[in-house]
């Protein structure tokens, strides 16, 4: 087979060719014991990383036989500082080709390594070293290394643990004497994951070798992955999507990818599809619902997509990690049609660190299908004969992955029938070990070999339809509503976008509980605030029959987590501290 050129070099690149698409290795679809059985494959063959500057010039191409190499350079380097296997090394996670080559000679060495976030624009330098250390609490690491970079934050973050501190130049220099490695088996753990929201009370999920490379066998298998397939990211490395969809599935299944770092993505997202554009084989990319957002906002209607991109070889794009916006999703396809993009490529799916990763993944060429649901059926409630029947559109997520079952039960713990909404429990080889030192939370979601998943959900011939959070779940008056449908109402008055609304309950000064509705504000003028939240307010009836709180606060108050999705709890413990600060309607 002849090796296939990734991506057409810039002129700048004229001296740094990306890794191929394409060689001569045959492919396995991650049937290995041990995932450095995994590398150790890839590493026979051509294909590689490739990283990428903020405008998409490729800086680095890292094949899977250099990262082998500075892998194991890794493990003789912890080895010969007194790790042994089951120690826990904590890496910040960003996107190059250190955090990888740690991440891997980790596992050569039998060390259990535990990616950690990046700062975020939200929060500051203190609430990120506190976050740092309550994670590094849970996982009691030997070390934390990071980049050079933040090594303030991070060493203040270490001493807080009492854990060593390194950056990555003190694994750089590659004098460690070559040893014999751990022989490792495939029931021993891989890694520890945190979920992106795991703050206050973090869980460490604890994933075999077995799990990860079921769960990365049976996405592959789902996605119907081809030869001239490439991957193309900017997901971060510590969201379970970006490092079990696109890190480590990449080796296992002997893929080449290209990325752009997440806070690059935040300010240049068109970058990601321009990378897209100058791949010359078929792409598989992954975003969650706002990656698509922001790319179809920053095209205006008088702009000629066709004449900068050319998205007709994307093959699957993928949605997870949050819930699926059909309207956002129609929105891209209205935005870049012209450039080639076909709605068919959307690969709508579900999973969660529990599962390791995929749990459902709709059948390529499928798209995305919705089934429209009255509101009260998804909360559960008796119908208001009173009102007129409204209807929210769920996401088809898929079918169950290779290895996979997925049931819904309801509160008896019964099974549902289908159209049936329930809990989602799924059993299957890739669901995890338990969560790290915390046998309590292990078994409040681990019941007999399944897995409470804690979202809400109903079946319907085999595909998966997922509702929301259960604990998202907002109960008045014995009245159960979905605090999407109250963000939706928000977002269809003009001028707010997705993501700039917040709903949770509140318990007022007579001890009811009453929704609070928490609003991006962008209007300076006192008397257009109290019109917008007027506004505001009977939009939130018309769609709830519910008098709510609102509130307008200052543009980029909301919470986020470290993956970029909206912390409704996070929001509600600032506003009810007093740190997001409303505007002061009657001045």
């Amino acid at each position: 087979m002849n090796d296939t050129i990734g991506l057409v070099p810039d002129l700048a690149e004229t001296k740094l060719l990306a890794t191929p698409n394409t060689d001569s290795l045959p492919r396995r679809l991650a049937n290995f014991e041990t995932f450095g059985e995994a590398l150790d494959y890839a590493a026979t063959g051509k294909r590689g990383f490739n990283f990428h500057d903020p405008r998409g010039t490729l800086t680095r191409a890292y094949r899977y036989t250099e990262l082998r190499e500075d892998a194991r350079q890794v493990a003789y380097e912890l080895i010969a500082r007194g790790f042994v296997p089951g120690d826990r090394l904590a890496l910040i996670a960003e996107t190059g080709p250190e955090f990888a080559a740690l991440f891997c000679g980790s596992i050569y060495a039998g060390v259990w390594p535990v990616p950690l976030p990046l700062p975020t624009s939200f929060g500051g330098k203190d609430n990120y070293i506190e976050q740092l250390a309550v994670q590094l609490n849970s996982s009691d690491p030997k070390m934390l290394v990071g980049p050079n970079e933040i090594g303030e934050m991070t060493a203040a973050a270490a001493a807080r643990q009492g854990c060593e501190h390194a950056g990555w130049d003190d694994f750089t220099a590659g004098t460690a004497v070559a040893v014999d490695l751990p022989n490792i088996q495939t029931d021993d753990i891989c890694y520890l994951q945190y979920s992106s929201g795991s703050t206050r009370f973090p869980h460490g999920v604890a994933v075999t070798h077995r799990s990860l490379l079921s769960n990365l066998s049976a996405h592959s298998h789902a996605m119907e992955l081809e030869d001239n397939d490439r991957c193309i990211s900017w997901l971060p490395w510590y969201h379970d999507m970006g490092l079990v969809g696109c890190f480590l599935s990449l080796i296992a299944n002997q893929v080449s990818g290209d990325y752009l770092k997440t806070e690059d993505f935040a300010r240049r997202p068109l970058a990601w599809l321009d990378l897209i554009t100058r791949n010359q084989g078929t792409s598989v990319s992954y975003s969650p619902t706002f990656g698509y957002d922001i790319c179809a906002r920053r095209i205006s209607s008088q702009t000629a997509v066709n004449d900068r991109f050319d998205l007709s070889r994307w093959r699957l794009a993928g949605n997870g990690a949050d819930m699926i916006r059909p309207d956002v999703m129609q929105s891209f396809v209205n935005a870049f049609a012209d450039a080639g993009f076909k709605a068919s490529a959307f690969l709508p799916s579900y999973g969660l660190a529990e599962a390791t990763l995929a749990v459902t993944v709709m059948p390529p060429g499928e798209g995305i299908r919705v089934e429209l649901v009255e509101e009260e059926r998804l909360s559960g409630s008796p119908r208001d004969l009173s009102r007129p029947a409204r209807y929210r559109a769920i996401v088809n997520c898929g079918k169950a992955v290779k290895d996979m079952e997925v049931v819904i039960r309801g509160e008896d713990g019964g099974t549902l029938r289908d159209h049936q909404i329930g809990k989602v429990w799924c059993r299957g080889t890739s669901v995890m070990h338990s969560y790290f030192r915390d046998p309590e939370a292990t078994a409040a979601c681990l019941v007999d070999g399944w897995l409470d998943t804690g979202d809400m959900g109903y079946m319907a011939k085999g595909y998966l339809f997922i509702v929301g959070r259960a604990k998202d779940m907002i109960i008045i008056n014995g009245k159960n509503h979905w605090p999407q449908d109250i963000e939706w109402a928000v977002e269809q008055l003009p001028g707010f976008n997705h993501g700039d609304i917040a709903a949770f309950s509140i318990e007022m000064e007579n001890g009811e509980e009453t929704p609070a509705v928490l609003v991006h504000c962008r209007v300076s003028d006192p008397v257009k605030r109290l019109e917008l939240r007027d506004q505001i307010r009977d939009k939130v009836r018309a769609i709830t029959g519910m008098n709510c709180v609102i509130e307008l606060i200052p543009p980029k108050s909301l919470p986020r987590t470290s993956s970029g999705k909206l912390s409704r709890a996070k929001a509600k413990k600032l506003y009810l501290s007093g740190e997001i600060a409303p505007f002061d309607l009657a001045a």
